[in-house]
C-alpha cells in the first residue's frame, strides 16, 4: 500500500511538473487574419495584407511606427537634418545582418530607397519619396538623403512599410521568400493557408520572446468565430464578425481588444468615369448614403462616421460629416439637377473584409431607394487589386486606406479614384514643404474641406481595431497606427 501510494505521489508530482514546464515553455503563437496577402514584398504592392504579416516581424525600415503612432529610430540609430530640411544623414546601427547573413549597410539603404524611385517602380506609395533627389552613401553605415524641396513627413514617410530596407540579391524572389533584417526570418508560405515565421537568433536589436509564429488566413466570418471558439487559433486580428465580441467577451478563455485604426473606409468613386466625372452626382450619392445604418448593420455599432479622409483620432481632424449628411430627397434633386431623373446603373466592387461585402449590401439598397441600381460585384483581394486599384475599371467600390495619415493620396491623379485637382495638388505640396505645426494642422483642415467639398468619395467610417486573443497572450497592440500585427513583445503570461 505504502509503494502503491509512493508511486501515485510520485505519477502526480511528474504530471503536475510536466503541465508547469508545458505552460512555461509556451513560445509559439497561431495569429489569424482574413486576408491573405497576394505576395510578400511590401514594396511593390498596396495590399496591406503583406505589412499585417511581415511589418516589422521580418522587414524594418530606417524608422518604424510605435503602438502609440509614433515614429522612433528603427535601421537608424539616430539622424541629422540640415537647417534648410533638404538633408538628412543617416547614422545606422552597426552589426545589423539580412537573414541570410548578408550584411546590411548603406549601399542597402541606397538600393532599396533608389528602387523606389526608379521609372519601372511598382511601390504603391511612390508619391511619397518624390522629393528624394539622391541617396548618397558617405561610409558603410552613414547615408545621406538629399531632397529636391523641404518635405515635414519624410520620417514618417520612411517609417512605412513601402520604405523598408530590403537586399538586392533577394529581389528575384521577395516574393515569395522575404529576406529582411527583422526579430523574425521567414520559414515557409502554405498559401490559401499560412505563413510561418521564427525567431531570428541573430537579430541587432531587442530580441522577439517567441520562438515560432504562423499566421492563418480565415475570410468566412462563421469560420473564424468557430476557429476561435475551438482555440485552434490563438489571436484573431481585424476580428470580421464583430456580433460575435460581446460572446468572447463574457468568456474568461479570451480577451477583447477594440482600438482605433489608421482606416478611412470610404465608397469609392471612379473621377473620370460617367457619371462620376459630374461633381453632381458623386454629392447625390454621398446624400443617399446613411452612414449610422452601415456601422450598426455591417459593423454592430464598431465605427466612427467620418465626412472626410482623415482619422478622428488626429488632431489636426475636421468634422465634416455634415457637408454629406443622409438626406434622400436632396439626393434626388441632385440627380435631376444632373440630368439623371431616373438615377442610373453602376457597379459596385466589393473585395473580402466583412466591411466592405456586408456594408456593400447595405449601401445598394440605400443607392435603390434614390434611383441608382448599383450591380454587386463580390471579387477576390487580388482581382480587386489588378482591375480596380491598377486598371481602374469600376463605378463603385468600398475599401478601407489603412496607410497612416494618407490624405496625399487625392495628390496624385492617377490613383485609382483619379480625382485631379491642381488646386488641392499644389496645397500638398505646400503641406509637404511646411514644418511649423500651427500651419501643417491648417493647411491639413483645408485639405480635408476640399476633397469633402469636392464629394470625390462617399466618406464612410473609421475602422475599428478589433481584435479576439485568448486571455495569456500579452504585448498585442490594441491600436494600428500601421498596417501590421507586431510581434517583436508578444509573449504569454506564465
Amino acid at each position: 500500500m505504502t509503494n502503491l501510494f509512493t508511486r501515485l505521489a510520485a505519477s502526480s508530482a511528474l504530471a503536475l511538473m510536466a503541465t508547469l514546464g508545458a505552460a512555461q515553455a509556451k513560445t509559439d503563437i497561431v495569429v489569424a487574419m482574413q486576408l491573405e496577402p497576394p505576395h510578400l514584398d511590401p514594396t511593390s504592392a498596396a495590399a496591406g495584407a503583406i505589412d499585417s504579416v511581415l511589418y516589422s516581424n521580418v522587414f524594418e525600415g530606417l524608422t518604424r511606427f510605435m503602438a502609440d503612432g509614433s515614429v522612433v529610430p528603427g535601421l537608424a540609430e539616430s539622424w541629422e537634418i540640415s537647417d534648410d530640411g533638404l538633408t538628412y544623414t543617416f547614422k545606422l546601427h552597426d552589426g545589423v545582418t539580412f537573414h541570410d547573413g548578408t550584411t546590411m549597410d548603406a549601399e542597402d539603404v541606397k538600393f532599396s530607397l533608389d528602387r523606389i524611385g526608379a521609372e519601372d517602380s511598382a511601390n504603391a506609395q511612390k508619391a511619397l519619396y518624390a522629393a528624394i533627389s539622391s541617396v548618397e552613401v558617405v561610409d558603410p553605415l552613414t547615408v545621406r538623403i538629399t531632397l529636391s524641396e523641404p518635405n515635414g513627413n519624410m520620417l514618417f514617410n520612411l517609417a512605412w512599410g513601402d520604405a523598408v530596407i530590403v537586399a538586392p540579391e533577394s529581389i528575384e524572389t521577395i516574393k515569395q521568400m522575404p529576406v529582411g533584417t527583422g526579430a523574425f526570418k521567414f520559414v515557409e508560405w502554405t498559401q490559401g493557408d499560412k505563413i510561418e515565421i521564427e525567431k531570428n537568433p541573430d537579430y541587432w536589436g531587442t530580441p522577439a520572446i517567441l520562438d515560432r509564429a504562423t499566421f492563418k488566413f480565415i475570410s468566412d466570418p462563421t469560420a473564424a468565430f468557430a476557429a476561435m471558439m475551438a482555440e485552434d487559433v490563438d489571436v484573431f486580428t481585424g476580428f470580421p464578425a464583430p456580433e460575435n465580441l460581446p460572446q468572447f467577451e463574457a468568456d474568461p478563455r479570451f480577451q477583447v481588444l477594440v482600438g482605433s485604426t489608421e482606416g478611412e473606409t470610404i465608397l469609392a468613386m471612379n473621377n473620370k468615369m460617367p457619371p462620376f466625372d459630374n461633381a453632381l452626382v458623386r454629392q447625390a450619392v454621398t446624400h443617399a448614403i446613411d452612414r449610422q445604418a452601415i456601422i450598426d448593420g455591417a459593423m454592430f455599432g464598431y465605427g466612427t462616421p467620418i465626412g472626410t479622409h482623415f482619422a478622428p483620432h488626429n488632431p489636426a481632424y475636421v468634422d465634416l460629416t455634415s457637408t454629406s449628411r443622409y438626406d434622400p430627397a436632396e439626393s434626388k434633386l441632385l440627380l435631376e439637377d444632373a440630368g439623371l431623373p431616373d438615377g442610373f446603373e453602376t457597379t459596385l466592387y466589393l473585395p473580402p473584409p466583412s466591411y466592405a461585402r456586408r456594408g456593400g449590401e447595405i449601401i445598394a439598397a440605400q443607392l435603390a431607394e434614390v434611383g441608382i441600381t448599383a450591380q454587386i460585384i463580390n471579387v477576390e483581394w487580388a482581382q480587386w487589386l489588378e482591375q480596380v486599384f491598377k486598371g481602374k475599371d469600376f463605378g463603385l467600390t468600398i475599401v478601407s486606406h489603412t496607410e497612416p495619415m494618407d490624405i496625399g493620396i487625392y495628390a496624385n491623379p492617377d490613383y485609382y479614384f483619379q480625382y485631379d485637382n491642381p488646386r488641392f495638388q499644389a496645397l500638398i505640396a505646400k503641406l509637404n514643404s511646411t514644418t511649423d505645426p500651427d500651419m501643417r494642422t491648417q493647411l491639413l483642415g483645408d485639405a480635408q474641406k476640399m476633397i469633402s467639398a469636392d464629394y470625390v468619395n462617399g466618406y464612410l467610417f473609421q475602422l475599428a481595431a478589433l481584435s479576439v486573443a485568448k486571455a495569456g497572450v500579452q504585448g498585442l497592440w490594441a491600436n494600428a497606427p500601421t498596417q501590421a500585427t507586431d510581434l517583436t513583445a508578444v509573449s504569454w503570461a506564465e
